[in-house]
Order: C-alpha cells, then sequence, then structure tokens
C-alpha cells in the first residue's frame, strides 16, 4: 500500500470484524476510527457498560445503541457505601433506566443501585424475553420483587443474588417459579437470611437440567443438599447451606456418596454453620478437582481448614479468614501451586491470625498470583519488596493493615520502599489499595511506575499536596482515585483540573479540601458534576466530595444532603 493511502473495507467485513470485539473499550475505540464504524458499532451492539450510573442518561445510551438487550450498570460509589448517613437515599436508582421507550432488555447486571419492589415487577412485565438478573451489593427490595421475576420471567436462565441487603417478606418466592420453568442454568440467593420452602427448592432444580450454578443460604440443611445433589449431578458452582451434621448419622453417609457422583464441580462456597468439623470429610472427593474455594464467611477452623486445603490442589482462587493464619497460609502456598486470587478477609472486626510471614509464604510458592487481598495485623517494606519479586504478574493488590497509620513492624519506616517495589516490579498492576506509614516518597513511585494503574485507593497518607500531584501527573491510565484521611488539599485538587476528564471519578473523604475550591472547580470543569456532602459550616471545609465526568450535567434525584455544584 502506498504511503499516504488507506485500505477501504467493505461494511460487511467490518460488521464481521466487530463481531469479535467483545470488550467495551475495544469497541469504544473501534467506533472513533471513522463515522461508518461509529454508525456499524451502534447498531451492532447489543451488550453496554455503564460505569457511573450518572454519567449518561437512559434515553441517552438507548439513542447511541438502539439494539440494546444486555445493560450492566454500576452506582453507588465504593467509597460512600459505608459512610452515608444513616437511612439515606444517595440516589442510583434502577427505575429510571428500565421504565425507557423502545428498550427490550434480557440481561441486567446492577452494582450498588437501589432496586425497588416496583423496579423488579416493571422488569418481569415490560421485557418478554428477559433471561438474566445480577444483583450484587444492591438495596431497597423484598423477596415480593423476586416473586415477581419468579412468576413472569418465562425464559429466565440467570437470577443471582450476591451481598444484598434483602427484605425477605416472602418464604415462599421459589414457589412462584411455575412448573414450565426449567431454563435456569445459574440461581444464587445465598445473601438472603430468611427461610424458603425445601420442596419448592428441591422441585426447581430437578426439572431445570441445565443448572449448573447454585448458591443456597443458610438455612437450607444437609438433608435438603443432598436431595439437590441427587437431582442436579451436573453442578459447577456449588454454594452450600448449613452445614451441620453428625459424621456417623445417615444424613453424613448421604451426602458423601451423592457428592461422590458430582464429578463436575469446580467452584465450592458458603458453609455457614458448622457443628462437627468431621463432616467436613465428605467434601474431600469433589476437593480435588476444585478451581475455586470461598470459605470467608465459614466458621471452620484452621486445622480443619489446612486438611481441606491439602486435598485442593488444582486451585486458582481461595477466599478465606484471617483466622487461618500465617501457618495455614504457609500450607497453601505448599499446595496450591495454581493460585492466581488470594483473598483474607477480617474475622468479623478484629485483625487476628496472619502477618507479613504468611504473604511471604504464599508468594513463594504460588509465583502465578495475579490478584491479592489481604487483610492483617502488621507488614514490612522487606515482606513487599519480596511479594514484588516472586509475583510480577500481579493485576491486583490490595492491602489492609490493623492500623491504618502501622509502619514497618522491623524497623518502624513508612512502608514506601515496599510499595514502591510493588509497583515498579508488577507492571501490570491495574488496582491498588495502600495501607500503613506512607509519605510522599511512595506517591512518586506510583506516578512513576504505575503505567497501567486504572484504581488507587489512598487511606491515611501522604504529607503533603505534591503526593496526591505525583500520581495524578504520572497514572495517565487512571480512572478511579478514592482518597480518605490524607492531608491533600486545593492545591492538588486545582493543579490539574482537565486530568479529570480522562478519569472516571475522584473521591476525597476527610481531606483538606474547602468549598471555595470545589466551586472554582465546578465552574471552570462544566463538563464534571461536584457532589458535596456535609461541609462543615466553621471553616468551609468539605467532609466529602465526590467528582466524576458526565455527559449530562447534574442529576436530579440528589437528596437533600447532597448539593452538586
Amino acid at each position: 500500500m502506498a504511503e499516504g493511502k488507506y485500505c477501504y473495507l467493505p461494511e460487511e467485513v467490518v460488521e464481521h470484524m466487530f463481531h469479535y470485539l467483545t470488550c467495551h473499550r475495544d469497541r469504544n475505540a473501534a467506533s472513533l476510527v471513522c463515522k461508518s464504524w461509529y454508525h456499524i458499532d451502534r447498531f451492532s451492539r447489543y451488550k453496554v457498560f455503564v460505569g457511573n450510573c450518572y454519567a449518561a442518561t437512559p434515553e441517552r445510551v438507548l439513542v447511541r445503541f438502539p439494539r440494546l438487550k444486555s445493560l450492566t450498570l454500576k452506582g453507588i460509589p465504593t467509597s460512600y457505601w459505608n459512610l452515608l448517613p444513616p437511612q439515606s437515599q444517595w440516589g442510583a436508582f434502577i427505575h429510571p433506566w428500565i421504565n425507557t421507550g423502545g428498550l427490550h432488555l434480557e440481561e441486567l447486571r446492577l452494582k450498588r443501585m437501589v432496586v425497588s419492589d416496583d423496579s423488579l415487577q416493571l422488569i418481569s412485565q415490560s421485557f418478554p424475553n428477559f433471561k438474566s438478573l445480577v444483583l450484587v451489593t444492591c438495596q431497597g427490595f423484598s423477596t415480593d420483587g423476586l416473586a415477581s421475576i419468579a412468576s413472569n420471567c418465562r425464559f429466565l436462565r440467570e437470577l443471582d443474588l450476591q451481598e444484598c441487603q434483602v427484605d425477605d417478606r416472602r418464604g415462599q418466592w421459589l414457589s412462584y417459579f411455575p412448573d414450565s420453568c426449567t431454563t435456569l442454568v445459574s440461581l444464587s440467593f445465598a445473601c438472603l437470611k430468611g427461610q424458603v420452602n425445601f420442596g419448592d427448592l428441591v422441585r426447581l432444580v430437578a426439572r431445570c437440567p441445565n443448572l449448573t450454578k447454585l448458591r443456597l443460604n443458610c438455612v437450607v440443611p444437609l438433608n435438603v443438599l443432598h436431595t439437590i445433589l441427587l437431582q442436579a449431578p451436573q453442578l459447577v458452582d456449588l454454594g452450600v447451606g448449613s452445614y451441620a451434621a453428625n459424621p456417623v448419622s445417615d444424613t453424613y453417609n448421604k451426602l458423601k456418596n451423592a457428592l461422590q457422583k458430582c464429578t463436575s464441580i469446580r467452584s465450592l462456597s458458603g458453609f455457614f454453620s458448622m457443628v462437627d468439623l468431621c463432616c467436613l470429610r465428605a467434601v474431600y472427593p469433589v476437593c480435588q478437582s476444585l478451581t475455586s474455594l470461598n470459605l470467608s464467611c465459614s466458621p471452620i477452623s484452621s486445622t480443619k481448614l489446612c486438611e481441606l486445603i491439602i486435598h485442593c490442589r488444582k486451585l486458582e482462587c481461595l477466599w478465606v479468614r484471617d483466622t487461618i493464619g500465617d501457618k495455614g497460609l504457609g500450607i497453601v502456598a505448599s499446595a496450591c501451586k495454581e493460585l492466581q486470587e488470594l483473598r483474607v478477609f477480617r474475622h468479623m472486626t478484629q485483625f487476628s491470625g496472619v502477618t507479613e510471614e504468611g504473604l511471604v509464604a504464599v508468594s513463594a510458592g504460588c509465583p502465578n498470583l495475579k490478584s491479592l487481598l489481604y487483610m492483617c495485623r502488621q507488614m514490612t517494606n522487606a515482606a513487599l519488596i519480596t511479594v514484588a519479586k516472586n509475583c510480577p504478574n500481579l493485576v491486583c493488590f490490595i492491602l489492609n493493615t490493623a492500623n491504618p497509620k502501622l509502619p514497618d513492624g522491623m524497623t518502624e519506616q513508612p512502608l514506601d520502599e515496599g510499595f514502591g517495589a510493588i509497583v515498579q516490579s508488577c507492571k501490570g498492576l491495574k488496582r491498588l489499595r495502600l495501607s500503613g506509614l506512607l509519605t510522599d516518597q511512595v506517591f512518586l513511585y506510583v506516578g512513576m511506575y504505575g503505567e497501567q494503574l486504572k484504581t488507587l485507593t489512598i487511606p491515611f497518607a501522604g504529607e503533603s499536596d505534591d503526593g496526591m500531584l505525583y500520581v495524578l501527573n504520572g497514572c495517565k491510565k487512571l480512572k478511579k482515585l478514592d482518597v480518605t484521611n490524607s492531608p491533600f488539599g486545593n492545591v492538588a485538587l486545582l493543579a490539574d483540573m482537565r486530568k479529570y476528564e480522562t478519569m472516571r471519578s475522584l473521591c476525597m473523604l476527610s481531606c483538606q479540601v474547602t468549598l471555595g475550591a470545589c466551586k472554582a472547580l465546578a465552574q471552570k470543569m462544566p463538563r464534571l458534576n461536584v457532589e458535596i456532602i456535609s461541609p462543615d459550616v466553621n471553616n468551609d471545609r468539605i467532609e466529602k466530595m465526590y467528582l466524576y465526568r458526565s455527559l449530562v450535567g447534574p442529576r436530579r434525584d440528589a437528596p437533600n444532603f447532597v448539593q452538586t455544584l
């Protein structure tokens, strides 16, 4: 092809190319090539992801993608989720998105959204081909709304509830699935606290031959689980409910025999209650094929947990409590060589059994780690440097120490060098949460080496505005920045305001930002929404500020305690 020339591609060829672009970011980039590609993307994109439900209006999204069938929405910012005033309604309502003419939804995935029973009823009655509903950390609805989905969505394949706040008004909601419902592939209600009708559950599972994911809540006993497994030996993802039985009982023996026939199980979770830990031996037959094990809500003791993990040689994902201890993590390191994701959560509100020793052991034994969430009593620079050397493929690293300002456990120095090693060695790091005593030096490292960083969380860290400036000037791909209790103020906020147009959001809680600076920012950058909560009337300081990019201006449903500048 001669220099300065370009090759024309017929629209039929381009449409075929777009068929293989499944990532929304790739689609967005391709649609900017020319008007023709823009229109091809417009009429061929059926799945849309909106990372902030206030970045656009439902009408605007539908005009842009008139053939939309699958919609993914995120609502309340992560930093606000646990910090909003009690009983407050910040927003992020789903109703305007589904009450839009011309919409033909088949799939809806929501995270941190407010979903009412009326919204669920509207979904069930407005979209005759609706197939999938996934709600993650959502609130505002009850089992009455779930009953509407069950009774009216004739082609439902997926009903997945994760960490949702649900009002269990109707224990019979499973009975609303009609006898003709045979299409379920995924059913998850582990977050529900109320009773369910066991007979309805067993009959529903029995008539859905393609069901591969089933996660039960804490009230489903072992004898019901045994009956379910006999009806659904094809399960791949199993969430166990109550796990209380005597190891010499008939129930235990039946469960063990049923599990031996479930050769397809690859993911195991749940175990919300336990009477005799010896009963865990019943699940040993499926452990050898497991790739995912989630025991973050289980009271299993460290000893029995380690005995279980020894049988899980193919694990790629493991979620546990910190009660596993450093010794237990050493066993994980020796048994799970293929581990790619590890999450160690706090037991209730107390930090207990893990330190930097457990993290070092895991990093040495599991070099393929890509994602680490680690809540521990203490950390050291030496340990972080070791992790950086052992696990250069880390994409996500989230650290939470017992004291957010805790220094190096051995030298009493800041943890700057340790986190500096992480961002320097892990070239593909996209998500990072800092914790411990940190100076501006660590942000210099982050700005210099965090080339792929997209999400950064900073609690109780830094010395001056320079720290935030290092990050904003250096991290070119940064999309979300959450800052809490740090000395960053007006200078850092106003230094490079155009940077915020390339980001999704900036959240600053208990920093040194003032109302005047927020007003100046809002005036100079009209395409950004600047929302503040509870300004300090005594010194003009802002307690909570949420800044985000929007195509449609200030939102119209802000509550009284939120002021949009």
